[in-house]
């Protein structure tokens, strides 16, 4: 079969590669993908919001399944069009993807159908959200509406902070439309964890646990970017927790969503915080985290595409997923200057060495080829990830890979994995 999978960035980088292993695929398209991918599937030259361009290739070359990475098109609706056109794609209808694609829907309906989450209440006004800020005070968090690439969510420790962040969403100034409309919540303690799951609208799969690394220093210090490394599995999501994750989070909500008239089908991730034996949702994205997939796919022993089919065709019934008992690390390497301005175009140096290294690979995200040289071309640029029989070691091993790697400016965290070391597995 042809698969067509639609993005460019390291968490496509990676469906690509676990998609390309599976015995029943023949040829795997990427729109419009990167050099990255390129080295192991076909690029074509079409946008992630270009619907009609991307149907008609699906059409002409005949694809038997595509596969949505970034939440963009899902929320424009590419599923919908797909489907009308008889065509199998993977991914949440546009009614379903609004539950990444507008936050004051998402709390709407966590509120609705009792999914525990933070206190909160929407604004489109600047005055009362200053208000509520200055009754509530800090730390407090602010959120944009809408899709802002993972950075629209300002964790803000004093009212001051809250209040600015507020007056330049609701300008227009930080996150343009995005920001028109903002949420503003209670501040939560305890650990992060992502919890992500297949469902055809009714049955649900768990993928392993893991857990992304947001702010872009170490020490969880600095603002919030797409995310600087991840790994799985992540030891604060004990069976106890993983229980109420699924009856309470994912079950509730993807109930609530059927109930809504927007059956959700696709991967639905959770962003959770636990502390002490309890679970609230931070947020819900409508696809894979990034760079989550990463460690997640190298942990993924079952071939993915009857997975993928299954809940295309909306019937994920006895479908099992088999995870190797080993644990993974993505480490991303980043622009200088990421997540502000960043700098374009400088040479990548050591990838053939760091491809070298057993159980480690490297997938691309913001990458150009210039002159046949790998170059800079985005803000997280590099995704290095490992496989190990413990998150140590495969901390070790990724950043083995890491030190392979050089260009000039090149930023990254150096405590991806910190959290769980010391913790039972």
């Amino acid at each position: 079969m042809k698969v067509l999978v639609i993005g460019s960035g390291g968490r496509e980088h990676a469906l690509v590669w676990k998609i390309a292993q599976s015995p029943l695929v023949t040829r795997v398209f990427c729109a419009p993908g990167n050099p990255g991918i390129g080295t192991i599937a076909e690029c074509v030259d079409i946008k992630v919001d270009d619907l009609q361009g991307l149907l008609s290739f699906a059409k002409r070359e005949e694809i038997d399944l595509t596969v949505v990475g970034p939440e963009l098109p899902l929320s424009l609706g590419v599923v919908d069009l797909f489907e009308e056109y008889g065509l199998k794609i993977f991914g949440a209808r546009r009614n379903a993807a609004l539950i990444e694609a507008s936050k004051a829907f998402s709390k709407e309906i966590m509120k609705k159908y009792n999914v525990p989450t933070a206190a909160y209440d929407v604004f489109t006004e600047v005055e009362p959200a200053l208000a509520f800020i200055e009754r509530h005070g800090a730390p407090i968090v602010v959120k944009a509406d809408g899709l802002a690439a993972g950075k629209g969510v300002i964790v803000a420790q004093t009212a001051q902070e809250a209040q600015e962040a507020v007056r330049d969403m609701l300008s227009g100034n930080t996150f343009g439309t995005a920001g028109a409309r903002v949420v503003i919540e209670e501040f939560l303690k305890g650990e992060e964890a992502s919890f992500l799951a297949f469902t055809d609208g009714k049955n649900i799969i768990p993928l392993a646990s893991a857990q992304d690394h947001k702010a872009v220093f170490d020490g969880d210090q600095g603002p919030n970017t797409g995310g600087m490394g991840a790994y799985s599995p992540a030891p604060v999501v004990t069976p106890a927790i993983h229980e109420k994750a699924m009856e309470e989070v994912m079950r509730r909500t993807i109930d609530g969503m059927a109930a809504e008239g927007r059956p959700y089908r696709g991967v639905l991730y959770a962003g959770l915080m636990i502390d002490g034996g309890e679970v609230k949702t931070l947020e819900f994205n409508a696809r894979f985290g990034d760079p989550e997939c990463q460690p997640l796919l190298m942990r993924m022993k079952s071939d993915i595409v009857p997975v993928l089919l299954a809940v295309a065709q909306g019937d994920l019934a006895g479908v099992e997923i088999e995870w190797h008992d080993k644990a993974a690390v993505c480490v991303v390497m980043a622009a200088a200057g990421y997540p502000g301005e960043y700098r374009k175009g400088d040479v990548i140096n050591g990838l053939d060495e760091a491809g070298r290294i057993d159980d480690l690979y490297v997938f691309h995200a913001g990458t150009a080829l210039k002159e046949e040289k790998f170059v800079t071309n985005g803000g997280r640029v590099l995704g290095v990830t490992a496989l190990g029989d413990t998150v140590e070691s495969a901390i070790e091993k990724a950043y083995e890979g890491v030190a392979a790697v050089r260009w000039e400016g090149v930023h990254y965290r150096t405590d991806i994995g910190a959290k769980a070391v010391g913790k039972k597995r």
